[in-house]
C-alpha cells in the first residue's frame, strides 16, 4: 500500500476486514435479496409422501445412471423422525430398482460404531427392501479436495468408488454440532469414513475432545469433505432434501432427540447442492417466529449459516435459486410462498 496515507490504509484494511467477517459469519443470515449471481432450479412439494418423494425425485434425475447409491442416513434403532422406508422403497422400486443404499459407520460409539452393530441397526429400521453397502466396512481411500482450506484429500469409506451416481437422499433437520443437516451434511459426514475421514473433521489430534472443531471451522471442514465426493461424481448426483419431523437434533441422537416442535413443509430437490440446502434454510427463516424459533437458533448457535457461504466460495453452487411448485402447474413461488398457513407438527 506504498504511496496511501496512514488513514486511507486503515480503512481499507477495515473495509476488507468487515467484508471478509460479514460473508464468512455463520450465524448471521443473508436475505436473498442481498445475494448475488446466477440462480439455480429447485423443485418443491408440499406432497410429503412417496407420490411426492418420486415426483420430486424425477424432476433431477437426468444424468443419474449406472449403479446407484443412494446415500441415506438410515439413523439410530427405532429413531422417530428418519425419512419413512415405506417412501424410499417405493422411490427404489419405480426409479432406482438396481440402487444400493449407501453408509459409513459412525465416529461416536453408538448403534452404528461398528460394521457388525450397523448392520444390525439397518435390519431393526428396516432398510430391508435393497442392497445396503456400508461403505467402510473393508478399507478407505483418499479423494482429491480441490482448492481447500483444510483438506487437499479427504478419507471416505472404499467402496463409494464402486458407484457411477450418487442419490443424495437427505432428512432435513437441525444438527447438534453443524446446526442444521442438509444434503451438504449428508455427503460431508455421511461418506467420510467411521475412523479416518471423521477424525479429520471433528478433532483436532493429540487433545481429548473428540468434538473440539466448531463453529466457522467446522462447516468448513465437512464442506470440504462434502466436495471431494460431489467432484468426484461430477454431473452424476443429484440431491433430494424432506423437510418433515425436523428436530433441533439429527438422526444419530436416535430416541434421545429432542421433540419436533416446527411444521412440517415440503420435499424439495436440485442438481444444485448449495441451492437445495439454502431454500430449505430460506423456507425455515420465512416461517413465523414461533414456528421457526428453535430451529434457528440452533443453526445460529452453532454458526451453520457458513455451511451456505463456504459452498458458494468454494463454486459448488449458487444461493439463488427459481422454486418451482410441482402442486400448482409448475408456477415460480418463494421461500415465502412455501412456508405459508402451515401446520403445527403432530408426530406421524
Amino acid at each position: 500500500m506504498k504511496g496511501l496515507s496512514i488513514i486511507t490504509t486503515l480503512l481499507l484494511i477495515s473495509m476488507c476486514t468487515t467484508n471478509n467477517s460479514t460473508v464468512k459469519d455463520g450465524n448471521k443470515y443473508v436475505p436473498y435479496d442481498q445475494r448475488d449471481g446466477e440462480e439455480a432450479v429447485v423443485y418443491f412439494t408440499r406432497n410429503l409422501s412417496p407420490e411426492g418423494l418420486i415426483a420430486a425425485y424425477e424432476k433431477v434425475s437426468g444424468d443419474i445412471q449406472g449403479r446407484v447409491g443412494v446415500k441415506l442416513h438410515t439413523g439410530e434403532q427405532n429413531g422417530p423422525n428418519i425419512i419413512p422406508r415405506e417412501w424410499v422403497k417405493a422411490l427404489i422400486e419405480k426409479d432406482l430398482p438396481d440402487a444400493t443404499i449407501i453408509e459409513t459407520n459412525t465416529y461416536y460409539e453408538g448403534d452404528r460404531y461398528t460394521t457388525e452393530a450397523h448392520r444390525k441397526t439397518i435390519q431393526v429400521n428396516g432398510w430391508t427392501f435393497c442392497p445396503v453397502d456400508i461403505m467402510d466396512e473393508e478399507d478407505t481411500l483418499t479423494l482429491p479436495v480441490v482448492g481447500g482450506k483444510w483438506f487437499d484429500k479427504m478419507s471416505v469409506g472404499s467402496h463409494l468408488v464402486n458407484y457411477d451416481s450418487m442419490v443424495a437422499l437427505t432428512h432435513f433437520k437441525g444438527h447438534t454440532q453443524g446446526g442444521f443437516g442438509g444434503s451438504n451434511k449428508n455427503i460431508g459426514i455421511g461418506c467420510a469414513d467411521g475412523r479416518v475421514g471423521k477424525a479429520w473433521i471433528h478433532t483436532t489430534p493429540g487433545q481429548p475432545n473428540q468434538w473440539d472443531i466448531a463453529e466457522e471451522e467446522f462447516m468448513e471442514r465437512m464442506t470440504e469433505s462434502t466436495k471431494a465426493t460431489i467432484d468426484h461424481f461430477g454431473k452424476h448426483v443429484t440431491y433430494v432434501n424432506v423437510m418433515r419431523n425436523m428436530s433441533v437434533s439429527c438422526d444419530c441422537e436416535g430416541l434421545a432427540a429432542e421433540p419436533v416442535v416446527t411444521p412440517n413443509v415440503d420435499i424439495l430437490s436440485s442438481t444444485d447442492i448449495l441451492a437445495v440446502d439454502q431454500a430449505c434454510v430460506d423456507i425455515v427463516y420465512a416461517m413465523t417466529a414461533e414456528e421457526h424459533h428453535d430451529l434457528v437458533e440452533r443453526i445460529e448457535t452453532r454458526h451453520g449459516l457458513r455451511q451456505l457461504s463456504y459452498m458458494k466460495e468454494l463454486g459448488m453452487g449458487h444461493d439463488r435459486y427459481i422454486l418451482i411448485d410441482l402442486d400448482n402447474g409448475g408456477v415460480r413461488i418463494t421461500a415465502a410462498d412455501a412456508a405459508k398457513d402451515l401446520k403445527p407438527f403432530v408426530q406421524q
